[in-house]
């Protein structure tokens, strides 16, 4: 083999290398000496400054493939042209904190020079502008993504209530946490006549700020309809709202809710469901689903939404909850489950902080590193002592 030959094979062998992460054969193949004369922003020019910089281009990108299209050799020099493609789906890159799962591409025109089979220097011909501009894009996209998620989240907060209700003979206690995209989850409390309290747990549909919006919309509605109607019939309520929400949400968009009306001193909670997720009362040692048939709020006019009662006695606990629960999977793609939510409930009802054990329970399942998928929404209601 020529000296030539050697020296393209030597370039494409260190391409390779780039290409594989592969830092001991970069080692090898540079010069002690070596200089990028074209370092990208930020980058030592020397031998250290262009190992550390594939390191990191390695650690953010996956799928790392370089196309050398043409070599040619001049003296000492070998000049190639070639295609690199890589995915950055793995860490931060030139300021883009998070990765961005796009696949990118660079055409360009290298010449390395050999000197006793090593790489003394190395200039580029294609300009990393197009690259450049296209990391500042979307760090500018990402940047405002961050800040409708920032305004969302601020929308949601509002929207709930700052202080839980204190009933003599019951705990109400509830939980929210809301994922790292902001979904539509919400609760409320509604201080009706005659000591009576409505309480609301909902879902809008949808992420982001328009979730938000409509969450809060919705919040509000409820509201007002219970306090306008000052009835004890949260069917009626959800009637209401559902005919008010139809005309003013975007016909891609509904929310699910649980709205129930409680009677402190007897125990009489009266109940609607909009296509909300069936809560769970937790009665002699079984779990029982309380159902009631309606759609979701703001899908179609003219509907109406079931009624059913029950009477909660001394030791007993109703669960309300958002799909965030059930939905979470294990490293393994399990589902968490209702069957799985049942049975928690039908055996470890009776423990007054259930909602801190459903979440204790939660965690065991999903492991470690678990990112939270879907906002989480616990509710429980709990009897322990009735007045009359």
């Amino acid at each position: 083999m020529s000296v030539e030959e050697e020296n393209k094979a030597l370039v494409r062998r260190f391409w390779e290398a780039q290409d594989n992460c592969d830092l001991e054969t970069i080692d090898e193949l540079l010069a002690p000496d070596f200089v990028d004369h074209d370092p990208l922003p930020g980058q030592e020019p020397g031998r250290e400054g262009f190992m550390k910089g594939v390191a990191e281009d390695c650690a953010a990108h996956s799928h790392v493939r370089t196309t050398i299209e043409y070599q040619a050799t001049d003296d000492d020099m070998v000049i190639s042209r070639g295609t690199s493609r890589a995915v950055h789906d793995r860490g931060a890159y030139l300021g883009i904190k998070a990765p961005t799962g796009q696949e990118s591409e660079h055409k360009a025109i290298v010449i390395h020079r050999i000197a006793g089979g090593k790489i003394v220097e190395e200039w580029s011909a294609g300009s990393p502008a197009p690259l450049l501009e296209s990391l500042a894009q979307e760090i500018r996209e990402r940047e405002l993504v961050e800040q409708e998620l920032t305004l969302a989240r601020r929308i949601q907060h509002a929207s709930l209530p700052k202080e839980v209700p204190t009933l003599e003979g019951w705990q109400i206690n509830p939980y929210y946490q809301p994922a790292r995209e902001v979904g539509g989850d919400f609760y409320d409390f509604h201080l009706l006549s005659e000591g009576k309290l409505g309480l609301v747990v909902g879902d809008a549909t949808g992420k982001g700020v328009p979730a938000a919006l409509v969450m809060a919309t919705t919040c509000g509605m409820l509201q007002v309809a219970a306090q306008a109607l000052a009835s004890s019939s949260p069917g009626e309520v959800l009637e209401r709202v559902n005919e008010t929400l139809v005309a003013r949400i975007p016909p891609n968009m509904f929310v699910t809710c649980f709205y129930g009306i409680l009677d402190p001193e007897s125990g009489r909670l009266v109940y609607a469901n909009a296509g909300h997720d069936l809560p769970y009362l937790h009665r002699n040692g079984n779990a029982e689903e309380l159902r009631a048939r309606g759609m979701p709020l703001g899908l179609m006019p003219g509907m109406s939404y079931e009624e059913k009662e029950t009477i909660l006695e001394a030791g007993e606990a109703a669960l309300f909850y958002s799909d965030g629960l059930v939905e979470a999977h294990d490293p393994k793609g399990e589902m968490f489950g209702f069957p799985r939510l049942r049975a928690l409930i039908a055996e470890h009802g009776e423990e007054r902080s259930l909602g801190d054990f459903l979440l204790e329970q939660l965690y065991s399942f999903t492991g470690e590193g678990w990112e939270q998928e879907d906002d989480i929404t616990l509710l429980t209601l709990r009897c322990s002592a009735l007045l009359s």
